[in-house]
């Protein structure tokens, strides 16, 4: 794998550790291409700032990433924390840094004038959320009306649909409120620029994304890793922010004081939604 040597003459950085290849997977990106382009400048960052050869590693979706990482096919794994959860039960693995996303916490969408005025209004009404098990679209957003009194199933009518449907049968009358995260709203804002949205419940900051390694990773190896999150983060967050999709990392910060009890917020997340084993992805 072809590298350079211009990050590490322009931060004056000591001679890299001999090259070694570790495979890098992301489990919310599908595909060779779209991995390289969100992830290209972050894979060749790091590479200069440990002198390891990163490989990109392409997975399907969640479920393969524990296959791989079980396999001992990819090294480290960039997830949420939903996944985050259920990983840690089927896999062994060791927590590297935590990938902090700025204003990451989930909302209630209502109709700025219609009948909703409080979650208490929505009782008996139907609240749509996004992708089944996915942390901002569906689990933080039901605890976001639990911790305000609505219990899932119970209360409300929860159903499962595309937010851009959902938004529109919202507009139509047809739903009571859209359950998202908030940088959706922005975009539902601007989709709909003739509408006007209000938020009746807003959840607390969600737990950070998480980047994991085998457990059965070299330590020198896991330590060189670490390190370089720690020493050399503006440097990296440059190359992970070339991804557009990307943008969500924005302003924030690799944090490698994380513990697996800071997830214990969405473990509660799942018991809202009537799931109390993490041993499966929700909706797989």
């Amino acid at each position: 794998m072809l590298r350079t040597l211009s990050l590490i003459a322009a931060l004056g950085l000591a001679a890299p550790v001999a090259a070694q290849d570790l495979r890098f997977a992301v489990t919310d990106v599908e595909g060779a291409e779209a991995l390289q382009q969100e992830f290209g400048a972050f894979e060749t960052a790091l590479e200069e700032v440990t002198g390891l050869d990163i490989e990109l590693f392409p997975i399907s979706n969640r479920t393969a990433a524990v296959e791989a990482m079980r396999a001992g096919q990819v090294d480290l794994v960039l997830t949420g924390p939903a996944e985050y959860v259920v990983m840690n039960e089927l896999a062994e693995i060791e927590i590297v840094t935590a990938w902090q996303r700025p204003d990451y916490f989930s909302v209630i969408a209502v109709l700025a004038d219609g009948p909703i005025r409080s979650t208490d209004d929505l009782r008996g009404e139907i609240i749509t959320f996004g992708a089944v098990g996915s942390t901002s679209q569906h689990l933080g957003p039901a605890q976001a009306l639990a911790d305000l009194g609505l219990n899932y199933a119970a209360d409300y009518q929860p159903q499962i649909i595309n937010r851009n449907v959902a938004t529109e049968a919202l507009i139509r009358g047809d739903v009571a409120a859209v359950g998202m995260n908030h940088g959706h709203l922005g975009r539902i804002r601007d989709a709909f620029p003739e509408t006007a949205f209000t938020v009746v419940a807003r959840g607390r900051d969600l737990p950070n994304d998480i980047l994991v390694a085998r457990a059965d990773l070299d330590d020198a190896l896991f330590e060189t890793v670490r390190d370089a999150f720690l020493e050399y983060g503006p440097a990296l967050m440059a190359g992970v922010l070339e991804g557009e999709d990307n943008q969500k990392y924005a302003g924030g910060f690799f944090l490698n004081e994380v513990r697996d009890a800071d997830y214990e917020y969405v473990r509660d997340m799942y018991r809202t939604i009537g799931v109390e084993s993490f041993d499966a992805f929700v909706g797989d």
